[in-house]
């Protein structure tokens, strides 16, 4: 196999590892709306599907594929394959990326810790120290200022996601035709904008707690799910972002299999 062909690989693995994701939470969201369980983040949609027959070989999929998912992010990020180039816009976007694919990879080892310990639950593998470190960060006098600060990543994140979605500007990395378009295109931009819409829930829940954050765990998108759950006519609010988060899923699966991964990358020969 080429370098090329290992990165077409390494990237398609990847979207289709992050569409199972988003395809578990997406469903446990939809059985919250219908008052079955609680809704879930990648955490516990991991424990959740090590939980099932063959969990072991699936969790180690989904692994691998998350490690091919943050790779190919940096690689996005750092080497430039979508040519984004270095003025301010693109600049932003890559440093996007870059952190997608630190959470991925955290994400992955997280997943690879449920495999080494045998449990369903992260227990004591690491998350003590998690925590303590956490609140190491949050004893400090302006940790509320480093709170908001990082309230921008999701609130940039959301905003360019809802973006991306309403103008559909996905399409131009897509390599399909347009019979298979006509169905993708309109799953996509209600899954964009869907995602979009979680995570910046998360930063605003990360700006109103900022003020008065202690050492606990930082909102993620499961606190986003219960907040919307809560509001008036929340059921209904959270079936539809379930739908949409299912939609994510359909269009990382749709990424997997149609996105133009034949981008030139500086030291990566096609033959």
């Amino acid at each position: 196999m080429s370098a090329h062909q290992g990165l077409v690989v390494l990237a398609r693995g990847g979207y289709a590892a992050r569409g199972v994701i988003y395809l578990i939470i997406g469903i446990f969201a939809l059985l919250a709306a219908q008052d079955s369980t609680k809704p879930k983040d990648s955490h516990k949609s991991l424990e959740a599907l090590f939980s099932q027959p063959f969990g072991y070989v699936l969790v180690g999929l989904v692994v691998a594929g998350l490690l091919a998912f943050a790779a190919w992010r940096v690689l996005q990020a750092t080497r430039d394959v979508d040519h984004h180039g270095k003025e301010f816009k693109g600049l932003v976007i890559r440093t996007g990326l870059l952190a997608g694919g630190l959470v991925n990879g955290a994400l992955a080892f997280f997943a690879l810790g449920l495999l080494v310990s045998g449990r369903k639950s992260s227990g004591d593998s690491g998350g003590g120290q998690t925590k303590d470190l956490l609140a190491s960060l949050l004893s400090w006098e302006y940790s509320n200022v480093l709170v908001y600060l990082i309230a921008l990543v999701p609130l940039g994140v959301g905003i360019a996601h809802i973006i991306k979605g309403w103008k559909a500007t996905f399409e131009k990395y897509f390599e399909a035709d347009e019979d298979v378009m006509r169905y993708v295109r309109p799953v996509s931009r209600f899954g964009l904008i869907a995602r979009g819409v979680v995570f910046i829930e998360i930063a605003v829940l990360l700006l109103v707690s900022g003020s008065a954050y202690k050492a606990m765990d930082p909102p993620g998108m499961k606190d986003a799910l219960d907040a919307l759950q809560n509001l008036p006519a929340g059921a209904v609010i959270l079936m539809i972002i379930a739908l949409g988060l299912i939609a994510f899923s359909v269009y990382s699966f749709a990424q997997a299999a149609w996105r133009k991964i034949n981008m030139d990358v500086p030291g990566v020969s096609r033959s």
